[in-house]
Parts: structure tokens; C-alpha cells; sequence
């Protein structure tokens, strides 16, 4: 048990949490296993957005609390703001040490509303516009989506995957991962290219996707969870999740984080909020350390 409520509030310098260690992303970059996900950032899909000023300030205290991997794509937009044009305004020019993930495949039209997946010769486009939007000469990490918001269909990605592994080859892109994937989804991806990263939806409340989390962890293959704090909804309900982030001082949030930290060392946590109040405290769970008692009650459910 902790012995200070892990949820009290750091102080308000660039104090970074404590690291709960790093994972060598395509086994050449290490980067720490709690980042920060921007999808809120710019606000809610069709809703206004917040504040900008309070927007580029979560962006760069997350960087100043230690997250060194920040997700985002060029589809997170509301109605006013754009996810790429807030994190180029916090934090360009981007420190050595950070790396930026971004996803290419659904298309977005200005109403919010996913209507497509890009064809193969589009996504040339979508990766330069997202290069054009960070201010960038490459990306880190351009994860190829499937599907739209649902899972993805069981189809071939394999010419779309093909079309990054080629942007890859000529600079554009240092590491390729894929979203939304089935286990052969990612085999496919992996005889035409190395896969560096998965990011599917995984959580303490939603494990289905454990079978895939352990073949990652097995291959070397970072999984950054989507949705690991309930996908929206705004309780995680669940007695055994109260149970153990009351035994710790913790929100039930916070414990979602770390039991994904624990559940294996392939797993890269990336949640997002546009809030400084939630940040500092998601930042936080890093030094939460969950025992044997606290993952038999949460379980590895698969």
C-alpha cells in the first residue's frame, strides 16, 4: 500500500513521476511505458473545443511530467482545433527525447463523421499531411488504422501496409505499426515490414485482446492500448477495481493504468485527457505499484 494517496496533486514544477521503466521501441528507441494520447486535446469530435491556452499547457506538462511518446493523428479535430496544430504550438521544436505516434486510414469529413478508409494511393497523402501539420521531416511512428470505429474487419491490409512499408524505405517514416488488428491482421503486416507497435483496444475491464498483448510481449512488439480507462465512459465500475485503488489511496483510473503496466512489458500506456487535474493524476499512476493479491483480484482475463 501506498503511503500517501497516490492521486495527490505534484507540485507545480516540471517534476517528472517516476518512470515505470521503458520499452525499446523496433529495438532502437527506448521510450517510457506511460505517454500521453491527444485525442481530447482539441475536444470531443463534434463538440466545441476547450480553452486553447489550457490545451498546449496539458500537452507540455505532460512532457515536463515525463512522458516521452505522445499519440496523436490528423483525424483528431473538433469543430474548431486540431490535435497535430496543438502539440506543433506546445511543443515544437520537439525535444530530442520525444517521439510522436500518428495513425493514417479513416477519413473524416468536416461534420465529424468517419465516412471511408483511405485507398492505397491515398494514404501517401494523409502521411505527408500529417508531416505538413507536426512541422516534420519524419515520423516517428505511423500506425496504418483498420477499420473505422468498430473493430476491423478480418481483411487483407496487406497493399495499404505495403504503401507505409515504402514511405519507410525512402525516410518518411522511422517505425510502422498497426490499429485495430486481428493476430493474422499482424502477420500479414509482418511479412511485408517490421511492426514495431499494436495499438488495439485492451484494458483491465476488456482483456480480450490478452492473447495478442502476450504474442506482442513475445515478439518485441510494443502494444499501446486504446481505450484502457473505459472508452469514454466516465466510471470504471467494477468492485474488485474499488477494492484495490481504495487498499492503494488511488483512483480507479489510476489503477486501470498501472494494472495495465503490469499486466505485461510489451504494454506502452498511452491515455489522454484535456484536463491539467486528470493528467497530473494518470501521470501519477506510474509510481503505483500493483501485488500479487491486487492482479489475482483484477484478474488476466483472455
Amino acid at each position: 500500500m501506498t503511503s500517501a494517496p497516490i492521486n495527490s496533486a505534484p507540485d507545480s514544477g516540471p517534476s517528472p513521476s517516476p518512470s515505470p521503466g521503458t520499452f525499446e521501441l523496433g529495438g532502437t528507441v527506448a521510450i517510457p511505458r506511460l505517454g500521453f494520447g491527444a485525442m481530447q486535446l482539441p475536444g470531443r469530435w463534434n463538440r466545441p473545443a476547450g480553452d486553447t491556452a489550457n490545451a498546449v499547457a496539458v500537452a507540455r506538462r505532460a512532457v515536463e511530467l515525463g512522458a516521452r511518446h505522445i499519440d496523436t493523428a490528423a483525424f483528431y479535430f473538433s469543430d474548431t482545433h486540431r490535435a497535430n496544430d496543438l502539440l506543433r504550438e506546445a511543443l515544437y521544436p520537439y525535444p530530442a527525447d520525444v517521439t510522436i505516434a500518428t495513425k493514417v486510414g479513416p477519413l473524416r469529413d468536416k461534420t465529424g463523421e468517419m465516412y471511408a478508409e483511405a485507398r492505397p494511393d491515398q494514404l501517401h497523402g494523409e502521411v505527408e499531411r500529417n508531416l505538413e501539420d507536426l512541422g516534420v521531416d519524419a515520423l516517428d511512428l505511423v500506425h496504418l488504422r483498420v477499420g473505422r470505429l468498430g473493430p476491423g474487419a478480418a481483411e487483407s491490409l496487406g497493399e495499404r501496409f505495403a504503401v507505409l512499408a515504402a514511405l519507410r524505405e525512402e525516410g518518411l517514416i522511422r517505425h510502422l505499426g498497426v490499429s485495430n488488428v486481428t493476430a493474422g491482421q499482424l502477420a500479414e503486416a509482418r511479412s511485408i515490414a517490421p511492426v514495431a507497435a499494436v495499438q488495439n483496444r485492451f484494458g483491465v475491464l476488456d482483456q480480450a485482446d490478452a492473447p495478442l498483448v502476450d504474442a506482442c510481449a513475445d515478439a518485441g512488439i510494443a502494444y499501446m492500448p486504446f481505450f484502457a480507462l473505459g472508452g469514454g465512459h466516465t466510471e470504471l465500475g467494477d468492485e474488485n477495481l474499488r477494492k484495490v485503488a481504495e487498499r492503494h489511496g488511488a483512483t480507479v483510473f489510476q489503477v486501470a493504468i498501472a494494472w495495465g503496466l503490469a499486466r505485461s512489458p510489451s504494454i506502452v500506456q498511452i491515455p489522454g485527457t484535456a484536463s491539467l487535474t486528470h493528467l497530473e493524476e494518470n501521470m501519477a499512476a506510474g509510481r503505483l505499484t500493483l501485488d500479487d493479491e491486487d492482479m489475482t483480484l483484477l484478474g488476466r482475463r483472455g
